[in-house]
């Protein structure tokens, strides 16, 4: 029987992850439809994407993403099925990123804005 540990309030819960983009509707609507979930447009020209697997906001900036991203996401899909979430991906608007390595269980794309992304498997 799994018993419920007490939060501890002093370690940090991941409440979102944040990326910036000239276009928060048009990059929301990507994820959303490769990720799922519900895309908010907010009140200061963001949009949230919520009811996902992971919580993402989408910050209005004005200027555009320069060289690799520092972080980006993982995102686990079953291995035999591999070829066609990569193909779903691009169809989608992602991209492959070529200039980055490739492992053997995972694939490195890019959103429209050309934020990394792998697709990984086991």
């Amino acid at each position: 029987m799994d018993e419920e540990r007490p939060r501890n309030w002093l370690v940090p819960e991941l409440e979102a992850v944040v990326i910036d983009t000239a276009g928060p509707l048009r990059l929301g609507r990507f994820w959303e439809r490769l990720i799922g979930g519900k895309l908010i447009q907010t009140e200061d020209g963001g949009a949230n994407l919520e009811d996902g697997p992971i919580r993402i906001y989408f910050a209005y900036v004005t200027d555009h993403k320069h060289g690799k991203n520092r972080v980006h996401l993982d995102l686990r899909i079953p291995r035999e099925v591999r070829e066609q979430a990569i193909e779903r991906a691009l169809a989608l608007g992602a991209t492959v990123a070529h200039d980055v390595y490739a492992g053997g269980n995972w694939q490195v794309l890019r959103d429209p804005d050309g934020n990394e992304f792998c697709l990984i498997w086991q």
